[in-house]
């Protein structure tokens, strides 16, 4: 005979039920899981590269830098992961680009249909002497108070952007376009400080920058960040960048022109010292010449002017006068003693 199975027996053998109870298992499973998961879900570890700000219920609690991390979970604290305070963090400023509205009404535009103010002066600065420049500003910066930094959270880069862009447009208006970029090479060596003011331009716009960032930390409102170096790529419009060109062009043709004409100048001056040295050393070779044979000429004279030998002026006198008075046509004598016969100028024969 066999034995009877009893009916409760054969119920908690049931499948259902068996599969009730793993389900049940499985589901406490997962949920210890879950709360361990949730448990330890602050306790992490922290990069070299990024710091941890824990909120306890809201309020700021403690910054802990890298390494394990432990916290309770939330609702009860909240942990922010910030970069470390030795971490540079890159931004280029948007807000000087010419933007793209304006880029595109660049291609389109014409004398007939002008760009609006709003659009013409996009990406534009002007400087000192009424020029006008293009800034590409990248701006590095460190996460100085963690507190600030979280407190302020998404305004950070838009103050940020608002702060740069004020400190340029503020310190390109305090200079003139050379000490920004080389827009005029002709100037640079009559302006040996030009150089040095381009050099100190960065500098002067990182000092600008973190001295509103401690005015606004100074006024309750800083925004936990400071500038650490800005990099500065600065460039003409295209516009005044053909006016520059021609008119560097036309510089240089100037330069070349007067060149050429110095140089025939001096050519010209060359040549005119030069015939007028051979002029004067002829000249003098000639008067030379005839003062020699002046002399020549005149030495019997000048010798006879000199002597008072009566008989030998009587003597030459008889010799060269019937030479002289042969070449006459005709001689008249005048006795000085006899004033009958006068000879009268004018007098026709």
């Amino acid at each position: 005979m066999s034995e009877e199975v009893p009916r409760g027996t054969h119920a908690l053998n049931s499948p259902w039920i068996q599969a009730g109870r793993l389900a049940f298992f499985a589901l406490y499973a997962v949920t210890v899981l879950a709360a361990l998961a949730w448990a330890f879900s602050n306790v992490r570890q922290i990069d070299p590269q990024n710091r941890a700000l824990v909120l306890h219920f809201g309020a700021l609690d403690r910054v802990q830098n890298a390494g394990l991390l432990l916290a309770w979970p939330q609702p009860f604290e909240q942990v922010v992961l910030l970069p470390a305070a030795d971490r540079v963090i890159e931004r280029r400023v948007e807000n000087l680009l010419r933007s793209d509205e304006a880029l595109k009404a660049d291609r389109v535009a014409s004398f007939a249909t002008p760009l609006s103010d709003a659009l013409a002066g996009s990406g534009y600065l002007l400087t000192g002497d009424a020029g006008v420049v293009q800034l590409d500003v990248r701006v590095f910066y460190k996460v100085t108070d963690p507190y600030d930094f979280v407190l302020q959270a998404d305004h950070v880069l838009p103050a940020l952007d608002r702060l740069v862009t004020r400190s340029t447009v503020a310190l390109t208006a305090a200079r003139d376009l050379d000490t920004i970029l080389v827009a005029r090479p002709e100037l640079i060596g009559a302006d040996n400080q030009a150089a040095e003011r381009r050099e100190r331009l960065r500098g002067d716009l990182v000092q600008g920058i973190n001295k509103r960032l401690a005015e606004l930390k100074a006024s309750g409102q800083g925004i936990g960040i400071e500038v650490a170096r800005v990099d500065v790529q600065s460039s003409l419009p295209d516009p005044a960048v053909s006016a520059f060109n021609a008119v560097l062009t036309a510089s240089q043709q100037a330069d070349k022109a007067v060149a050429n004409a110095r140089t025939d100048a001096e050519k010209l001056t060359q040549t005119a010292n030069e015939q007028a040295d051979r002029t004067l050393q002829v000249a003098h070779a000639q008067a030379g010449e005839r003062l020699a044979k002046a002399s020549a000429d005149t030495a019997t004279v000048s010798s006879l002017a000199g002597s008072t030998d009566a008989q030998m002026l009587l003597r030459l006198y008889r010799e060269r006068m019937p030479k002289i008075l042969g070449q006459a046509g005709s001689v008249t004598t005048v006795d000085p003693k006899d004033d009958s016969r006068l000879i009268i100028q004018g007098a026709s024969q």
